[in-house]
């Protein structure tokens, strides 16, 4: 039996396969991508089926951000274009989280630029918006930057569901991309969030320099930290940034990344996000064979992604379904509240909410 076919066996078995093999698969994928990436579709239909999860975000607040993350956009160390502004009413946030919903993401997320939130101001908006978010049927995410135990326990009693926290990188090449927080933060605010109850997704940036050596360690700290969703992202160098020179990944080596996170991460869902569009150009379809069973729709954080019908499209032509149809709107719909241990402050009694609102005014 080659190569890839033991790996392929044992990974169907629930045996997520090593560092040291990930690192043979990758290596013989040089020599047979598409052997590699037909195994790793294999796999996800095995672990996934045939439903594709559909995921979209709103930058809910941009810019002026205190740490350098030499590829960011919104770092304040560096002389980008990006566009800066405070945080977003919560009404308007609503109204994306209606639009993500129409064109099809089962999942909407809050992200906001910064080490993390401030403001008794910030986290009411915050609090309010994922409450409101709850009843319309989407499922609740946030993305907030470092995080302590009490306040992911508040955002769960709230209606959050997920939290979102990347890694971005493997701990061995952290500090050729970030000076200003150690690694050990980031891993420490993923815990408390799982801690409190919260679905966790925490992912990579691949193409800042970086080594498939550092993928396949990163690979495994996900794993290790029983991460339940993981979203790649390709870069899309900044101008204004240190990482503004970088060569782009060649296509075969993004699918072939992704197959080997599907060999690793077999049960987990693996969500191709920003970049995808650029980088993987007319090879963006096979992101989905190559393992993805999710896709980041509608724009993203600084730049822009492509129209949500494409996405529907391109699933409908490889015989795949999105979990949430496109311009199907269910609101009022609590479709997904029993899924998810974290309730609807909709359905709190009222001396319930009046004691999470005690607990948030001592945030």
């Amino acid at each position: 039996m080659d190569v890839i076919s033991k790996l392929k066996h044992k990974t169907l078995r629930k045996k997520g396969i090593s560092r040291s093999e990930a690192l043979d698969l990758f290596i013989e994928g040089s020599n047979s991508p598409y052997a590699v990436i037909a195994a790793a579709s294999e796999i996800r239909e095995h672990f996934k089926g045939k439903n594709i999860i559909l995921c979209g975000i709103t930058n809910a607040k941009s810019g002026r951000c205190s740490e350098d993350c030499k590829f960011c956009a919104q770092s304040s160390h560096y002389p980008t274009q990006c566009q800066e502004y405070p945080m977003k009413k919560a009404s308007e946030l609503l109204s994306e989280a209606v639009s993500a919903q129409k064109n099809g993401a089962e999942f909407f997320s809050i992200v906001t630029s910064g080490r993390r939130i401030q403001t008794k101001k910030e986290w009411n908006t915050i609090f309010q918006t994922i409450e409101r978010i709850r009843n319309l049927g989407i499922i609740p995410c946030a993305s907030l930057g470092f995080l302590s135990e009490e306040q992911a326990i508040l955002l769960r009693q709230t209606g959050l569901v997920r939290y979102h926290h990347n890694l971005e990188t493997a701990r061995s090449y952290f500090q050729n991309i970030c000076t200003t927080h150690d690694y050990e933060e980031n891993i420490a605010t993923l815990r408390a969030a799982k801690s409190a109850g919260l679905q966790v997704c925490a992912g990579a940036l691949i193409g800042m320099g970086e080594g498939i050596s550092h993928r396949i360690e990163l690979a495994q700290i996900l794993r290790d930290l029983d991460v339940d969703s993981i979203p790649v992202n390709i870069l899309t160098p900044v101008k204004g940034t240190p990482l503004d020179h970088i060569r782009p990944l060649p296509p075969m080596e993004i699918l072939l990344t992704i197959a080997v996170y599907r060999f690793m991460l077999p049960d987990k869902d693996i969500k191709l996000c920003g970049g995808k569009e650029k980088n993987l150009r007319q090879l963006l379809p096979l992101g989905i064979i190559a393992g993805a069973n999710s896709l980041m729709t509608g724009n993203y954080l600084t730049t822009a992604g492509r129209d949500s019908k494409l996405d529907h499209e391109m699933l409908a032509d490889l015989g795949l379904t999105p979990t949430r149809e496109l311009d199907i709107c269910r609101c009022g719909e609590e479709k997904h509240a029993e899924d998810f241990n974290s309730p609807s402050s909709l359905d709190n009694p009222k001396d319930k909410r009046q004691s999470q609102k005690k607990n948030r005014h001592n945030l």
